[in-house]
């Protein structure tokens, strides 16, 4: 009966929603992505990091749900149920999956840390583009009170850049 009474006051205590850094470097505003898809949070409101390795991680606990075949974007539907994107680099699709090696595949149970992609970020730069990482809340209007975190160095799979 009081388990019931404290979860309609809002007594129970909720574990705290979020999304940690795929990719260690620094955490920069969205609105600092020069492609306005991204800037203007048209697919959805987040961060974006300035890699300093090639490895993206999980984010969260979830479920892959796409992995593009050209390995430079995913999507994972989080525990959590936030519908993520991860789109490494800006007109990185370009590349056709050159320089990019995928580590799991739609479909896939992951957990947080768990190693999704690898990209070889000096290539990538060497051919021209930029690898900023935008990471994308897509269904952002079921998290009216979602907070993005940047101006900081992150961790992969650590430090939290999103708080559903």
């Amino acid at each position: 009966m009081f388990g019931s009474l404290k979860k309609l006051f809002g007594g129970e205590e909720q574990a705290e929603k979020i999304i940690a850094a795929p990719v260690s470097g620094k955490a920069v505003p969205m609105s600092e992505v020069s492609d306005p898809t991204f800037s203007q949070e048209i697919l959805g409101k987040g961060a974006a990091i300035i890699p300093s390795e090639g490895k993206i991680v999980a984010p969260a606990d979830g479920l892959v749900t796409m992995v593009f075949d050209t390995k430079h974007a995913l999507s994972v539907q989080t525990e959590s149920g936030a519908e993520l994107i991860i789109h490494i680099g800006l007109d990185t699709v370009q590349l056709k999956g050159q320089y990019f090696e995928a580590h799991v595949k739609a479909g896939d149970k992951v957990k947080k840390g768990d190693l999704l992609l690898e990209f070889d970020m000096d290539k990538i730069k060497e051919a021209g583009y930029d690898v900023i990482t935008p990471v994308i809340v897509c269904n952002t209007p079921e998290f009216p009170k979602m907070e993005c975190l940047s101006g900081m160095d992150v961790k992969a799979g650590e430090t939290t850049i999103i708080k559903l």
